[in-house]
């Protein structure tokens, strides 16, 4: 990269370590919690999926909000999470999978560089696996980039890094 280039990377990760913070405290509160008593609901955490199984759907919802309000805490952000359809499990019950999305999957990083290239700034952007590379000549156009993406929802958490004068 030449000297007059400047770069950033978007990525779109969540700290491991924080998901499991979360489902850790999720998961004491609803062992603990008078109406989760006697309701068989349990979480079960796998990778990137946490699974919740409940008696009611009450309860199955009432377990999302408490998840929801320990990754709100750990300040992870909700965009990471996807909920799946409520299903029925054996003996009458009900289950849900939660998946924590890591990485900018292809048609988000397409949808991102799309919208970085017809935002009228003078940068280039390209996909590298799962982050995108912007480049440019002024510092004040990437931060011009930084600031449109900031102010625009495009359904996933994004982060920048990897700024390089």
């Amino acid at each position: 990269m030449p000297k007059d280039q400047f770069s950033f990377d978007i990525v779109s990760d969540v700290d491991p370590q924080e998901v499991r913070n979360a489902y850790d405290q999720a998961h004491r509160e609803i062992l603990t919690r008078f109406d989760f008593k006697g309701t068989d609901t349990n979480l079960s955490l796998d990778e990137d999926m946490i699974e919740l199984r409940s008696s009611t759907e009450n309860r199955l919802k009432a377990a999302i909000d408490v998840i929801r309000e320990k990754f709100i805490r750990r300040e992870i952000s909700l965009k990471a999470l996807t909920e799946g359809p409520i299903l029925p499990a054996a003996k009458g019950h009900v289950r849900m999978n939660l998946h924590v999305s890591r990485g900018i999957k292809e048609e988000k990083a397409r949808e991102l560089t799309k919208f970085i290239k017809t935002s009228g700034v003078k940068v280039q952007a390209q996909v590298q696996g799962e982050q995108i590379r912007v480049t440019g000549k002024k510092k004040d156009d990437l931060q011009a980039v930084i600031s449109a993406l900031k102010a625009e929802d495009f359904g996933i958490p994004l982060q920048f890094t990897n700024y390089r004068p």
